[in-house]
């Protein structure tokens, strides 16, 4: 037996080492030890074993096409009503300039998400991406939540099937994991209530990923929800990736509390950021990767984040993401060269390999 603890987490660190399936009674014990250090190291051994000290980066962008959004999520900073001053909805053509830019500093992935706005026609979605393909054919276009796919299929009175469709052949070649927040019903009604539930956010995956659409998946953590409400969160994932087999990478976002109808709550503390990255990689055995979100966790506990389990750090995200920047706890950073963010990785003992966004090594030609 490799491990020995000194806590009840032997039983568990046996199962882990055994390769076999955690329970849903075992993830809240994972959650509630004492013991920071045995859980680390549990996540790590299950990191390791997986990736060894390969730690992914990409050179990307986001892009928020528009922050006028019919829902008031309690956690968002974002969203705009139409009338509102600040509101805006950028067009195809600017569109392609923030692509055009992004392209130019090496990115490799386009990452496009934004409000659900009842005033943009389906066109507005599937010129825009047309466009970015005629003009950046190798550009990776990643668009569009499960919340924002429901949302248009209502709206537009289309078939799931058809909007994922018509969209891929636009040019949509992945999703985002945003939207699903936290799936635990009433937690879910209070801070969400405007937004799909637990099974329909499930189903629309489900769906894209039968058509050949990868996504993410992401659960929003350090608000009102309960340990009971994380762990169902991530047996439900693994459940879905179970029957569908689509999710690439799974990011926990940690609660930023400023400026949100929920700006009382402390947030979650760098402790509890630690062991939701360390229980996740150990409950969602049939995920790949798990990422540690620079912009929302700080470099410093991002960098530790890989030892507790994640092996991905996302991206350089140059400037062009207003919602990235509403969540940001870099004082509203939330860019890094591509040099800082190897740097970030290798001065925490880790191999920076970067990727595209379907986890193939990105070579780039020596300058």
């Amino acid at each position: 037996m490799q491990f020995s603890f000194d806590t009840n987490l032997n039983r568990i660190a046996e199962k882990v080492e055994a390769g076999e399936r955690l329970t849903f009674d075992e993830g809240i014990e994972l959650y509630t030890t004492g013991d920071l250090n045995a859980l680390g190291k549990l996540a790590d051994f299950e990191r390791r074993k997986r990736h060894g000290r390969t730690t992914y980066f990409n050179v990307n962008r986001h892009f928020n096409h528009t922050n006028i959004c019919v829902a008031d999520c309690k956690f968002c900073n974002f969203y705009r009503r139409s009338r509102d001053a600040d509101a805006y909805t950028h067009s195809v053509a600017e569109g392609v300039e923030i692509a055009r830019a992004a392209v130019a500093e090496g990115a490799t992935e386009l990452h496009i998400v934004g409000g659900l706005n009842t005033k943009i026609p389906f066109s507005y979605y599937t010129d825009l991406f047309a466009a970015l393909k005629e003009n950046f054919p190798r550009l990776h276009v990643k668009a569009l939540t499960m919340v924002e796919l429901d949302f248009m299929a209502r709206f537009y009175k289309m078939s799931d099937e058809d909007l994922i469709e018509r969209l891929k052949a636009a040019g949509m070649d992945s999703c985002p994991g945003g939207g699903a927040e936290i799936f635990a019903e009433p937690t879910r009604s209070r801070i969400c209530d405007h937004k799909c539930d637990a099974d329909r956010w499930l189903e629309l995956a489900g769906k894209c990923h039968a058509a050949g659409v990868k996504t993410n998946a992401t659960m929003l953590y350090g608000h009102i929800e309960t340990l009971e409400d994380r762990v169902d969160h991530l047996v439900r994932l693994r459940e879905q990736q179970d029957k569908s087999g689509g999710f690439q990478c799974f990011i926990p976002l940690a609660f930023y509390p400023p400026d949100s109808a929920l700006s009382s709550l402390p947030g979650p503390s760098g402790v509890d950021s630690l062991k939701t990255i360390a229980v996740s990689r150990l409950m969602l055995d049939n995920f790949d990767h798990v990422k540690a979100y620079w912009v929302m966790l700080g470099k410093p506990l991002a960098q530790t984040a890989l030892h507790f389990g994640a092996n991905d750090l996302d991206g350089t995200i140059t400037d062009g993401g207003e919602l990235t920047e509403a969540y940001s706890v870099e004082n509203g950073e939330v860019k890094m060269s591509k040099q800082q963010l190897v740097d970030l990785i290798e001065n925490a003992g880790f191999e920076a390999v970067e990727r595209d966004t379907v986890y193939n090594r990105v070579e780039r030609a020596a300058v």
